[in-house]
Formats: C-alpha cells, sequence, structure tokens
C-alpha cells in the first residue's frame, strides 16, 4: 500500500473541513453529485469524437449517478459511469494544491463558518467537504480505456494510501463511512432526496437514489380473521432523484424563479440567489440557447490571471467544454451560465473554438444580450447601485477593450463626482445633462483616495465656474483606462491635472502683466527645485491655495504608459511635475518681495511639497520638509 502527503494547504483545508466548517454539511452531496456529471460529461464528449473510446463503449451506454444509503453499514456511496481516474489523475485531483484551488480558498477565509463554507466550491475544493460528515473516504476509480483501477483512502487527516484495485467497470465509486453523529441525516431516502432535488435537480444525467426499506405484508381479510402475523421483509428499491433534464432547453414560460436560481446554485457553487438571469433562444441564420446569470457578489476569483471561466459550451446539449476564456470577453468574465449551439460540429478543438466564425455570432450576440439586460436593470437604482458596487471595475474595462460596444457600457458607468455625495454617484449621461449648454468635455481627476481628491487644490477654478469634475479614485485601473476612452458623445475626456484651467475673469494683457511682476521669483524657485521640477508657472486656476502641481499632455501620456508597466512589474520613474503658483495668495506675494535667500529656497520646497501631498503623491523628503517648516514657523514666531 502506497502512502502520500497531502501538500501543506490540503492538509489545512482537511483540518478546517473537520474542525469549523459545519454550518452547511449537506453540501457536499451538491459537490460530488457535480464532480461525477462533469465526469460523465467527458466521457459523452469523447464518445461521440474519440473513435478508439466509440469502439470501446456499449452501444447503449449512457450516463448514470448512484447514491446509496446504507443505514447498518453507517455509509453513503455516491458513483458513476464517467470518464474515471487513474493514479496520476487521484493525485493531481485530490492531493495537490495546481488542481485544487486550496491555496485561494484558505487565503479567502475570514474565520466565520458558516460564510466560510459558502465558499466551498468556488475554488475547486468541493471533493474535502464530505471530510466534514465523513470519518474515512475510499475512491475507486477506472479510467477509460484503460485495464488498472485504483482505490485512494483517507481519514482526513495528512496523508492518504492509493493503491491498484480490480474494478468491474469505468468510472469512479466514492464510499463515505460516516461519523457516527451523521448517519441519521445523510443514510435517510427522505433527506438525500430532498438534497438531490435543490442542488441537483437538473443536472443532465439521471440520479438514482438506492436504499433499503422494510415492506409488510398485505394480509387478506382471512388471514386477519385467522391472527395471523404479517410477515415483514427487507427490500432494496432504487428510485429516479432528479428531472434529469437540460433546464437551458425548456421554454421560459414553464419555468419558475425558484428553478432558475437552484440550477445557477449548482453550476456556480454560490450560496445566494443570482442577481439577473438572462435566458434567450435565438433562430436564424444560427440557432443556440444561452443561460446567463449575474451574481450578485463578485466571483473571488475575479481579478486574478488565472481565474475560472463561468461559461460551459454545449452543442446539442452535448457538454463540451468548461475551461474556454474566449467564450465571453474578459470584461464579462464574472457572468456564470450555459451556452448551446445547435450548429457547431461536436468534435470542435480548442483551436477551432477561437477561429470559429459561428461562435464569434455567438460571443457577439451573448454580449449584446448581456450589456441589454444590464440596461435595464440600470433603471431599478437600488438594484443598480448592487451591480455597480460589484461590477463597475470590469465594465470600465470593457469600455476600454470593446470598441464596438464602448458607448453602450460608457452609458452603464458610474462615477463618484465633485457633485455627488460621499457614497452617490452620477452617469456620463448626467454628467452632461447637468453641465454648462458652452461646455465640451468631460473633466476628471485621478487618484487613490476620494477624500485627497475632493480636497484638490486643482478643483479650485472648476468650483468657482460651477464645473462638475468625476473622481476617479481607482487609480490602479482609471489612470490605464480613462484616459484612453477619448470621448462620450463627442465630448472628450479631460484630465484636469494637464488641461488649460477653465475660463476666468483675467484679460491677456493682465495676465502677461502678473507673469511679468513674477518672473524674477519663478526663475529664483526653479533653479533651487532643479530637476524635481518640470518647469514653475503662474497660475489662474487657483483660488484659496497657495500651489500646485500638474503635467502637461505628453507627460499625462507618459504616466499612463508608467502605470501599465507597473501594473506588468516593471518599476519607472515618474516624470517631474509642474509647480504652479498662485500670484494672489499672501505666502508668494510675500515671497516675491522676500530678500532672504535661506526663507525662500524652504519656502519653494514646501509650496511643492504641500502641493504634492494635497494631491496624494510621495514627497522626496519628509525628513526635510518637516524641518523646513520648523525653521519657517520658528521666524514668524
Amino acid at each position: 500500500m502506497a502512502k502520500h502527503q497531502f501538500q501543506t494547504e490540503v492538509g489545512q483545508l482537511l483540518h478546517l473541513m473537520t474542525h469549523s466548517l459545519y454550518s452547511n454539511k449537506e453540501i457536499f452531496i451538491r459537490e460530488l453529485v457535480s464532480n461525477a456529471s462533469d465526469a460523465i460529461d467527458k466521457l459523452n464528449y469523447l464518445k461521440l469524437t474519440d473513435e478508439k473510446m466509440k469502439a470501446a463503449l456499449p452501444e447503449d451506454w449512457t450516463g448514470t449517478i448512484n447514491i446509496k444509503l446504507d443505514e447498518q453499514d453507517k455509509s453513503i456511496t455516491i458513483s458513476d459511469n464517467g470518464v474515471g481516474m487513474n493514479e496520476e489523475d487521484l493525485i493531481a485531483s485530490i492531493g495537490t494544491i495546481a488542481k485544487s484551488g486550496t491555496k485561494s480558498f484558505v487565503e479567502a477565509l475570514t474565520g466565520d463558518a458558516k460564510k466560510d463554507s459558502n465558499l466551498i466550491g468556488q475554488f475547486g475544493v468541493g471533493f474535502y467537504s464530505v471530510f466534514m460528515v465523513a470519518d474515512k473516504v475510499d475512491v475507486i476509480s477506472k479510467k477509460a480505456g484503460e485495464e488498472t483501477a485504483y482505490k485512494w483512502s483517507s481519514n482526513g487527516t495528512g496523508e492518504y494510501d492509493l493503491t491498484p484495485c480490480v474494478k468491474d467497470g469505468i468510472g469512479t465509486v466514492i464510499y463515505i463511512k460516516l461519523k457516527d453523529d451523521e448517519v441519521e441525516d445523510y443514510t435517510s431516502k427522505y433527506r438525500v432526496e430532498t438534497i438531490v432535488k435543490k442542488y441537483s435537480n437538473h443536472i443532465a444525467y439521471p440520479i438514482f437514489l438506492n436504499y433499503s426499506e422494510e415492506v409488510t405484508e398485505e394480509l387478506s381479510e382471512e388471514d386477519k380473521k385467522a391472527g395471523k402475523e404479517p410477515k415483514k421483509t427487507i427490500e432494496n428499491k432504487r428510485e429516479k432523484a432528479n428531472e434529469a433534464t437540460a433546464l437551458w432547453m425548456q421554454p421560459k414560460s414553464k419555468l419558475k424563479d425558484e428553478e432558475y436560481n437552484d440550477f445557477y446554485k449548482s453550476i456556480s457553487h454560490d450560496s445566494q440567489d443570482p442577481m439577473v438571469t438572462i435566458h434567450t433562444k435565438a433562430e436564424g441564420v444560427n440557432e443556440y440557447t444561452t443561460l446567463f446569470y449575474i451574481p450578485k457578489t463578485a466571483p473571488m476569483d475575479m481579478y486574478r490571471a488565472d481565474y475560472q471561466p463561468g461559461v460551459k459550451l454545449y452543442v446539442k446539449r452535448v457538454f463540451i467544454t468548461d475551461d474556454e476564456k474566449e467564450l465571453l470577453p474578459t470584461y464579462l468574465r464574472f457572468v456564470r451560465g450555459i451556452i448551446d449551439s445547435e450548429d457547431l460540429p461536436l468534435n470542435v478543438s480548442r483551436e477551432i473554438l477561437q477561429e470559429n466564425r459561428i461562435l464569434a455570432n455567438i460571443k457577439q450576440g451573448s454580449v449584446k444580450k448581456i450589456l441589454g439586460e444590464i440596461k435595464k436593470l440600470a433603471k431599478d437604482e437600488e438594484k443598480y447601485k448592487e451591480f455597480i458596487a460589484q461590477y463597475n471595475r470590469p465594465l470600465k474595462e470593457g469600455a476600454y477593450q470593446d470598441f464596438t460596444n464602448k458607448e453602450l457600457i460608457l452609458d452603464l458607468l458610474r462615477y463618484k463626482s465633485t457633485k455627488t455625495e460621499l457614497g452617490e454617484m452620477t452617469s456620463l449621461a448626467k454628467y452632461k445633462e447637468n453641465a454648462d449648454s458652452e461646455q465640451k468635455a468631460i473633466y476628471y481627476i485621478i487618484g487613490d483616495n476620494e477624500k485627497v481628491l475632493r480636497s484638490s487644490p486643482l478643483l479650485e477654478a472648476y468650483k468657482k465656474n460651477d464645473i462638475e469634475v468625476l473622481i476617479c479614485d481607482d487609480k490602479e485601473i482609471d489612470e490605464i483606462i480613462t484616459p484612453g476612452l477619448q470621448a462620450y458623445q463627442e465630448w472628450e475626456f479631460k484630465d484636469i491635472t494637464s488641461c488649460e484651467a477653465p475660463k476666468v475673469e483675467q484679460t491677456e494683457e493682465a495676465k502677461k502683466e502678473v507673469e511679468e511682476k513674477f518672473e524674477s521669483i519663478t526663475k529664483k524657485i526653479k533653479d533651487i527645485l532643479g530637476e524635481e521640477v518640470k518647469e514653475v508657472k503662474i497660475t489662474n486656476r487657483l483660488s484659496e491655495s497657495p500651489s500646485c502641481v500638474t503635467k502637461d499632455a505628453g507627460d499625462a501620456q507618459m504616466a499612463q504608459m508608467m502605470q501599465m508597466m507597473r501594473a506588468m512589474g516593471q518599476e519607472m520613474p515618474l516624470g517631474a511635475p509642474i509647480l504652479e503658483i498662485n500670484p494672489d495668495h499672501e505666502i508668494v506675494k510675500k515671497l516675491n518681495g522676500c530678500a532672504d535667500d535661506e526663507m525662500i529656497a524652504d519656502v519653494s520646497w514646501v509650496l511643492l511639497d504641500q502641493a504634492k501631498l494635497s494631491e496624494g503623491m510621495d514627497i522626496t523628503d519628509t525628513v526635510a520638509f518637516a524641518q523646513r517648516l520648523s525653521r519657517i514657523t520658528a521666524k514668524a514666531l
């Protein structure tokens, strides 16, 4: 008998399963039945596309799942006649983190047993949920096309046994020796049947319950009068427990919300009902059916490069793949559901999928349908707030990536702005509607702290002129995407850190006069700050603050490129900002007439550093900043 150690993270998970996550133990049946269905899906596909497999399987082969309940033995057994596993598959699927997603699961744990148990399945760790109810688990499996079967055994501690064994047919048998306090629940026909109907009613293959029942003999009237005692015998029974139909192929008019929701939970491993359900049957050039769901809560792996796609592809009800990221664009990676095509060939390969014209048409139609349903959802402000809280960020990616649907996606986006309260958001359509008739641009400011952005000196001129500015406080994505949006309904997006300030009541002559008056001090400040600033100039964009930092249009494009490089792990130095000083501010007026070179130097650095701090930027030397403030304060006192 070969003994193997679980990987460290799997051991951690098993400890959690057996000691902590007890709030929703019944889902182990959902997870094991779902795994069995996937195994049958894979063999069904091979039967139709692989000549060797077609020859090896009986002509009348059909996928079935069996659940055997044995109260005397204190066990429940779940078996399938699917593709099966060999030794390598068992180690990879059950003992290794690369397949299980265990590390992601452990990282997502909150410490709340109820919430944590709802994560089971979302990271592919569903098999391990069996250890919430099991003293010991045996997995006996024989892979299609192979002669040797293997038995995997574990009691949920740090190791497992794996040995060759004998098994008649292909597929997998999972024998679960129940803990004493779980026997009553999970050997009860009524209880298990209820669980199957709740989670797996629309699994496409029949699920049979196998159980023993005591049957009392029916006596005739003569026997009763004669005082004969009825015999009691134990009968073995087998009953189908699920509908076993492809729910997405049924007419919408015949389906209830509860059925849609239960099916969603079975394919998504989510414990909540979905936020939106989208069921479509398309006929015409291409015939296909789609059933899409938008989860209430964004999937845990939505921002991981190795995220698991949420859409399964079927051809004429035959499962093809659930691992194809090309079925929907990446910005809709949160969508869960089914695509079932009548036109694709059954032996379609992954390479053909990526270039197939039929699938491209299905993808295009599906995207329009999903975005259209999101637009309908936007009519309900409260529900749409919930949607935006989860999915505004991937939609921003869509506005940047999907040129065909850009305008529709821009309509769906929501932004914080200088004219919304904290926690509230506005649309671009509303921004345009509220703007002055002479305004022909959408102004925005980018940073990573909403409160800092709202108090930025750069906003002073816009507030004075009653111009709304969008607050883009998700810097990591906004710095890349917002400049690339270019325009919305012919209104150009403009970054207020790099564009001219809005109109001010100042003639060109007056502006030139002020610049000449402060020419000497701006040159002196530039000499003091050196390479720390690109330029020092007088500004008319400030009314209350003494200084601010901006960048020119060329530097703004470079900042976008640098942000993209940093996102790829390559650090790049930021370009020097432009320092703009307010000629009407008392500090700048006094500095212009100052003869103390040390004071001019200290104030010049403070003007730069406080302007940077106001924009949430890092300053070069915090110790020197504190020392300069101390010197200036001492002289002022």
